[in-house]
């Protein structure tokens, strides 16, 4: 009897702001939830990218950004929002029924989450991000402002005072940068972008059946 754990590494390329890497996230602990008792260890993995680098620190009203970026009209964006909504019930995340008034910055959120996986417990990565998509998405926090990002870092048990010296410095920039522009340079060019093994592409906030099947077919090989 085979007793070996068939490993899986999984990253998860996404940013905090993006409603389809919740999506995302929410199917992918489904599918994983599903490959429980069947001798596969997966190890996950949260890495940056930005969808908008160069927002300011005031951040800017989503109406306005998504019409700007995309060319969409307020109806358009409702029923975008709609959709969004569904498909974030279906996986369990609940997302703010009047959406977000603002969309911020979010490269700090990025510094703390570089941190939480060099330094955190097994796990903390994982709950500061979907902390941080909570305060973004279920909440509509200000995610460019440092008392939010701190809130995120308290609920999960992480050091405060160690994250407030983050956040005043630029610790963890340098490589942020260099991780984003790695995924950039490999490819990725829209998130969330999910990599397993180093070698396998899942895009975009697929349903929990489309990861379940992919993580099987891998594992399987």
């Amino acid at each position: 009897m085979n007793t070996t754990n068939t490993p899986l590494k999984i990253d998860f390329v996404s940013d905090v702001s993006c409603p389809w890497c919740a999506v995302g996230l929410g199917a992918l602990e489904e599918a994983l939830q599903k490959l429980q008792g069947e001798n596969v260890q997966a190890e996950l993995h949260f890495q940056p990218f930005e969808l908008n680098p160069k927002m300011g620190a005031q951040g800017q009203d989503i109406g306005e950004h998504l019409a700007e970026k995309y060319g969409s009209t307020p109806e358009q964006q409702a029923q975008i929002r709609n959709t969004i909504r569904a498909r974030g019930a279906e996986v369990g995340f609940a997302f703010n029924p009047e959406g977000r008034g603002r969309i911020w910055n979010t490269f700090d959120a990025h510094r703390l989450l570089h941190w939480a996986g060099e330094e955190g417990a097994p796990g903390q990565q994982h709950a500061l991000k979907k902390a941080l998509m909570a305060a973004c998405h279920t909440r509509s926090e200000a995610m460019g402002h440092h008392d939010v990002l701190l809130g995120c870092v308290r609920e999960v048990g992480l050091d405060e005072a160690r994250a407030k010296a983050i956040l005043a410095s630029d610790e963890f920039a340098q490589d942020v940068r260099e991780r984003e522009a790695f995924y950039q340079s490999h490819g990725i060019h829209s998130v969330p972008a999910v990599i397993i093994n180093d070698q396998h592409l899942i895009s975009g906030g697929q349903p929990a059946a489309v990861f379940e099947q992919a993580l099987r077919q891998i594992a399987g090989a």
